[in-house]
Order: C-alpha cells, then structure tokens, then sequence
C-alpha cells in the first residue's frame, strides 16, 4: 500500500466520522427516538402476551383462573433484570386490566351498533336496510375481526426504598432508609384495557340496549380512569366520546384527556391502530376483491387509492381528510376534522378465508394537545356507497364509487351530470329496475340518434361508391397498394365523401358507453333486484351452473351475456354487409367477430344489469337502422354524388392527401393518367 492510498483511506474516514457528528442526530433526538423504540417495544411485548394467552385457551380450556394469572405476570415481567410485574407496565392504568366485559348495544334506523367496555370501542356494526346474497344479516364491523385500539405514552412515576449508609443515623448499622422516585416511559395500550360507560342522558341511563328513531341522538362516553377507586372523583381520565344519531350512517368520535397533563408525555402523539377484515357480502367474491380497497383524501388534495388487482400498502406522510375500507357497496370511513398527521394503510387479500374479502388495516398518527378543551374530534361513517348519500355530507365521498372520476374526466361529467340524474329521476318513479334501464337506454338512443344517422349515411355513400372502388381494385394490382389508395381517395375527394365520417361519430359514442361501463357495476341501487330470470342486477345471471370451471369463461352459464353475444355477432355481421367491407379487410373481419366471443368470457362474471344493458343497445340499434333505412333513398344519394363528381376540384389537398401522392410519385404511379 503506497503513501497515496493511506492518505486516501485517512480522508475517507476522516470524512464520514465529520459527516456522521456534524449531521447525526442530537442528544435530544436520540432520547426521542429510544423512547419511541421503547414505547414499540411495549406495544409489541404487550401484543405477544395476548397472543400467548389466547394460544393456551384455545389449548387448554379446563386451566384455572390461578395459573393463567401466573402465565400471564411471568410473561410480561420486563425491567433492568426482565422482572418486573404487570402493574409496572401499564402504570397509571394497570387498574384498568381488571374487571367484566360489558357490551352496550345501540340500535337507529339505519344500523345496530354494538360498544365493548373492553377497550372502549365499537365492536359491532350491522346495516338494518341490508342482507348479504344469501340473505344473511349484513355486518360490517364484527369484534374479534376488527381493531380500534390507541396508543400513548405515559411519564410513569414510581416509588422505591433503598438503603443508604449515613453517619448519623441512629440505627446500629449506620444506614437509614431512602425513598427514590423514577420516572419512566410507558406505553399504553387501550385494547386490553377495560373502560367505564357513561351515559348522562335520562332517558337511556344505565341500559345496555338503547333504541333510537328520528331525530333523536345519544352522547356518551368510554371512560378510561388511571384510578378508578380515586380518579373517578379528581376528573381525571381518557375518554372516548361518541354521538349516535337516530337516522344517520355517520356518528361522531372525540378523543379527550381530562386533566392527564401530569401523566400522558408531552409533545407525544396518539396513535390509532385501526383493522377491519372485510367480509363477503355479494355472490361473486372475485368480483367483490376487484372492487374492495382503501380510499384516502389528502387535505386540500384528490381522492386516491390503493390498488384492488393486489397486496397494497402505502405511507400517507402529510395531513390525512379520511380513511375509507371499501367494498363493492359498502364502506367504512373514518373522518378527522382537523386531519390526522399522517398513516400507514394496508390491505391484503386472503384467499384462504371462507367469506372474507381482503384486511385492510390503517396505523394513524393523531396530534395530541393536552390543553384542548374539545379534544380531537372525529366522525365514522357505516354504509352503503350511494352517490346521493355520500354526497350530501360535502367531504367527497362519493369519489369512493368508481364512476370515472379520473382522467379522462369526461366519464365521471357524463355519469354525475346526465346519468345518474336521469336514473334518480326514473328511480323516483317506483318502477322495476329493469325497465328503468330499459328506459334510460331508449333515451340515451334518442340523444345520440343524430350520431347514429351520420354513421348510416356515411355507410351509405360508401355502399353506393362500392362498384367504382372494386373497378379501382381490379384496374391496379394489390401489389401496388399505394396507387390503390391514392386513386379511391380521389374518388372520395371527387364525390365528396369523407371515408372517417363514420368513424367520428362512433368515438364520440365511445364516452358514454365507457361510462355506463362504470356505471352499472357500481351501482348500488341495482343490488339485490330482481329482473326476468335474473334475482340480482348486479351481479350475474346464473341459469345453469356447469359444477367445473372453464378456463377464461367460468363455472356458470349467463343468459344476458349469451343474448349480448349473440347480438352483437348478429350486428357486426348487418354492419358489414352495409360498409360493404368484407373484400376490403377480409383479417379485419374475422377479428370483428372474433372480438364478440372474446367478450363472452369477460362478461360472463359481470353485472347482469350490464349485460342487459348493452343486448338493449344492440336491438334498439338495430330498429334504428331499419328505421333510418326506411327514410333514405340511396338512389338519391348516388345521384348527389355522381353531381358531385362533376364540379371542378377546388378544395386545398390535405397535408394527408398530398404524401400519398407523393409518395405514389415516387413509385412511378401519375394520378391525371387513366
């Protein structure tokens, strides 16, 4: 190793140790970081308890109060030398680990809800309006599925004696007693923590089944005390406060700490650990996973979303509107009104599960400010996902209904401004779901007939120049496609035909179809009605089941599918016989036909109210085109374009045009000659 190489290596080192003291972390920053080390510690420590504890349950059913109790001090002793008691790692609330779970069950007109003193936190929640495909009853939030549990930290203060040698005591040994206060972080965990009910109001005052109708509300509180015996007199306590109200899906949450400055670490947070797993509520569970996720809203941002297709997780680093766990038609939201300082968001898919969906799970960071007077307020909202409902609470949850909000935005303008006005104002009415699509679709061919009769006369001026383009074809060689294709766009400049003037209207259909694409599958108003043979809308239309699965089609035959399949061959094949096309594409016509097939399998698992939707389409286009057909006289139109040919040419080539030409030029092809 030469002098260069040591003098080097010397400034290498020299450099990351500079680099490493001048940007390394305080002394304030690494404290901060232990504490917040040791307080995952605890929570991670405190979960592993439980979970030991729940494994020798399930095993041993007969064992005594008196040995569980043991496991569990033995197992969750932790100081300097890993002993020390449960009391000692709770704190302040190690009172609270003991005592009866008590459930609270609170019925409006929307949905049952059920509270668990353990914990203080709404176990249960079951929509009313509801059932599942099999006619079960539809639960949303069931307690040992779901989560709802804080963290904090407390400054834990604690006494012990100890023996110190002085001179002057009076004792022979010369040593007196000393009293050593320590003060210690602690990590509180609200799940395995029993909470006090309060109900202040009269009426429902020491009741563990309240009813709620029309504009009546409840208010009361999960009280968590660090002394029961004592603090219940000082004021002093962690409540969860809730507000029930007798006709609404949403209910509001506020977190408080009375008086807990003394005890709960300053300048800390309040962590939010919330997990629901989403169980299965439509027939097609495949479909449901498709349309489950988690939705989120930054502050002053867009909706966004985790993927549906798979595993998805994310950091959400800035302030936090809402959380929503979303199903095909229902969804659970939490709501901050003053935003949550930030979370992470996960979901995963099960497959192993009977009847569940995905998990989905949210680990938030709440702001905590020990001298507020109103604490952090919040609202959850349990219901289904019906644009007109989420709407009206002006927080943009209806962006959680996959209608084609994001670019091109023109889906979602169509869907929120014309459809689903129109199918409110049909719905209004009391009819039969499947008429009112039958309807809806009439009128939306009504609007686009102006489209559909330029299509039809641009086919028409096609069908008529037919003979003239095949002499064209018979006159050039294929070999020699350019010529071909110069000579029949002379022909069309000539007779003033514009070959893409069917085209045009068709992509400008295009917007609404997609849409309606969207449509259907999200919408909740079709869920569960029944229509012909099909008992549900939304999802498919089973006549026959198979009992073995084809690949790429399934295990089920759908007769709106099959009649959407069958109608759309049925319209390509009249299509083209209009155009005239077959001699032109001949690989382009089988792909026509191949796509219907294909469409077949895609369809297959979908909406039954989609299906039908598009086999309407098909029949109504079909009486249009033999309407149109009835009123138009090609004869007419061939003699306008024969009238056409013979004016002189006075309109600029296209930039298009010209390179044919040029082109052709180059190739020896002269267009002035016959």
């Amino acid at each position: 190793m030469n002098r260069n190489t040591i003098i080097g290596l010397v400034l290498i080192v020299a450099i990351l140790i500079g680099w490493s003291v001048i940007f390394g972390p305080s002394k304030e920053e690494k404290a901060k970081m232990k504490r917040h080390n040791d307080s995952l510690y605890q929570v991670m420590k405190e979960q592993r308890t439980k979970d030991s504890l729940a494994i020798v349950n399930r095993k041993s059913s007969k064992m005594n109060a008196d040995t569980l109790k043991r496991l569990k001090r033995d197992s969750t002793s932790l100081d300097s030398n890993n002993k020390v008691n449960q009391n000692d790692i709770n704190g302040y609330f190690s009172g609270s680990l003991n005592g009866t779970k008590k459930n609270i069950s609170i019925e409006n007109e929307v949905a049952k809800f059920r509270f668990t003193t353990r914990g203080g936190k709404l176990s249960y929640v079951q929509l009313k309006n509801y059932r599942t495909f099999d006619s079960l009853p539809l639960i949303l939030l069931n307690g040992d599925s779901a989560k709802f549990n804080f963290v904090f930290n407390t400054n834990y203060i604690s006494k012990r004696k100890i023996v110190v040698k002085d001179a002057h005591a009076k004792n022979k040994a010369g040593t007196r007693d000393s009293t050593v206060i320590d003060t210690t972080i602690r990590a509180i965990n609200t799940e395995a923590l029993n909470f006090v009910p309060v109900i202040t109001d009269a009426r429902f005052k020491d009741k563990d089944s309240i009813v709620l109708k029309g504009s009546d509300s409840l208010k009361f509180a999960m009280r968590l005390y660090p002394d029961s015996s004592i603090d219940q007199k000082r004021n002093k306590y962690f409540e969860l406060l809730y507000t029930i109200y007798g006709d609404n899906n949403m209910m509001r949450v506020q977190v408080n700490y009375t008086n807990l400055r003394d005890i709960i670490q300053n300048n800390s947070s309040l962590n939010l650990q919330w997990v629901t797993h989403l169980r299965q509520q439509e027939k097609s569970l495949k479909n449901e996973q498709m349309a489950s996720t988690i939705y989120y809203k930054y502050f002053g941002d867009d909706v966004d979303y985790l993927s549906e297709a798979k595993n998805g997780n994310k950091d959400l680093i800035t302030k936090v509107n809402w959380i929503g766990f979303k199903q095909q038609f229902f969804t659970s939201v939490l709501v901050a009104d003053l935003g949550f300082t930030s979370s992470k968001i996960a979901t995963v898919k099960n497959d192993s599960a009977k009847r569940e969906v995905k998990v989905c799970s949210a680990d938030i960071v709440i702001p905590m400010d020990l001298n507020a007077k109103q604490g952090f307020p919040m609202r959850m909202y349990f219901g289904p996902t019906r644009y007109k409902t989420l709407k009206k609470y002006n927080l943009d949850l209806e962006r959680q209904i996959p209608l084609g909000w994001s670019s091109p935005y023109i889906l979602g303008w169509i869907n929120r401004f014309a459809v689903i006005p129109v199918f409110n104002l049909l719905e209004s009415t009391g009819m039969n779901y499947g008429i009112i699509i039958l309807i809806l679709t009439i009128l939306l061919k009504i609007v686009l007939f102006p489209i559909a009769y330029k299509t039809y006369m641009s086919s028409a001026k096609m069908r008529v120049l037919k003979p003239e383009i095949e002499e064209i074809n018979k006159r050039i060689p294929k070999e020699k496609t350019m010529e071909r294709q110069q000579a029949t766009m002379s022909l069309y400049k000539k007779a003033g035909v514009n070959p893409l003037a069917g085209c045009i209207p068709m992509l400008l259909q295009m917007p609404i179809l997609i849409a309606l694409y969207r449509f259907f599958p999200a919408s909740i108003e079709l869920r569960q009605q029944s229509f012909l043979w099909a008992n549900d809308l939304s999802a498919y239309d089973s006549i026959l089941n198979l009992g073995f699965t084809i690949p790429m089609y399934g295990d089920h035959v759908s007769l709106f599918t099959l009649l959407m399949t069958v109608s759309t061959i049925i319209y390509t094949k009249v299509n083209n016989q209009l155009m005239g096309s077959q001699q032109q594409m001949p690989g382009m016509k089988w792909m026509m036909y191949l796509m219907p097939i294909m469409f077949l399998g895609f369809f297959n698992n979908f909406a039954a109210g989609l299906s039908y939707y598009y086999f309407l389409a098909n029949m109504l286009t079909f009486l249009q085109m033999w309407i149109i057909r009835r009123f138009v006289d090609e004869a007419a139109i061939h003699r306008q374009i024969q009238e056409n040919k013979k004016k002189p040419d006075t309109k600029k080539k296209s930039a298009f045009q010209q390179r044919l030409e040029d082109m052709a030029k180059q190739r020896g092809y002269n267009p002035k000659k016959k």
